[in-house]
């Protein structure tokens, strides 16, 4: 039988099969010997060991689209990263960060600020202008009011998408309200494994009907670049790109060098300083890493 991977803890695999549902499996010996670690997302053949207890094991992991080193999933279409506008304030520089592990990973990203009924027109107005060249796309939504769920629906519709962001900032409950049937998916994993369902603590993948995936993360509170230099660091600024083939030296780093046209956007208003700021912080810390 063939099914997708759901969710994965301490060597089970949690398998959904539709039409039959859910079956804790174990991944055969031979996995382990090829160092090929299933991930969540993965389409697998299972074979049932017990169909009273919904066991199984897995025998095949078909063909990957993509895989993910962090989070660790496979088989995604894109990414949604949700922030809070207030309450707490959007750590700014962790979202870049996010959005630069993503372009690596060649996911798109598109930007949810929740809770908007909470802030100031002023400060989404902010936001707004800092993320508006970056290349993604940026969502102002209101779990509590209800508000601009549905275009972050219609933005899910089909796909397999990675939720992702830091703890409180109404992840899950954006989850819930948009598919309230995905707590039906979580309740009857949480049966099995005892495990309370509001704190993800694990990848988990909810199957929304029809060919469309939601992949909820465990919240992060911090993400280091490991996989780039502080020399490609630039290629992930896309508003850097309409300005870097009038520098004066190629392979400008927009640092330190005369006649850098990227710092003359900056100070002509046409870069966001906040994303430029960052930059630079993420810069240093790229530099420092690579000499030690």
């Amino acid at each position: 039988m063939q099914g997708k991977i759901i969710k994965g803890i301490a060597g089970f695999y949690y398998v959904h099969i539709a039409g039959s549902g859910i079956y804790e499996c174990k991944a055969k010996g031979i996995f382990r010997k090829d160092k090929i670690k299933p991930l969540v997302g993965d389409n697998v053949e299972i074979d049932i060991l017990d169909e009273t207890e919904r066991t199984g094991s897995i025998r095949a992991i078909l063909p990957r689209e993509n895989a993910l080193i962090r989070p660790a999933v496979a088989n995604v279409d894109q990414a949604l990263v949700i922030f809070a506008v207030t309450k707490p304030s959007p750590n700014l520089n962790l979202l870049d960060r996010f959005l630069i592990s993503m372009e690596y990973q060649k996911v798109h990203t598109t930007i949810c600020f929740n809770k908007s009924d909470l802030a100031e027109e002023q400060e989404k107005e902010r936001l707004r202008a800092i993320y508006e060249k970056c290349g993604c796309r940026a969502f102002f939504t209101s779990v509590r009011e209800e508000e601009g769920t549905e275009e972050i629906r219609k933005l899910l519709e089909g796909k397999t998408t990675v939720v992702a962001g830091p703890s409180g900032v109404g992840k899950s409950s954006l989850i819930n309200l948009m598919y309230p049937d995905a707590e039906m998916t979580v309740g009857e994993i949480s049966s099995k494994i005892d495990r309370g369902k509001h704190t993800t603590r694990h990848s988990e993948l909810f199957s929304i009907g029809g060919d469309t995936y939601l992949l909820d993360t465990p919240g992060f509170s911090s993400l280091y670049l490991t996989e780039i230099t502080g020399d490609e660091l630039k290629d992930y600024f896309a508003e850097f790109r309409e300005y870097e083939p009038y520098c004066r030296f190629q392979g400008c780093m927009h640092i330190n060098e005369p006649d850098c046209q990227v710092k003359k956007a900056l100070e002509e208003g046409k870069i966001s300083p906040v994303r430029y700021e960052n930059y630079k912080l993420l810069y240093g810390e790229l530099k420092q890493k690579r000499r030690y």
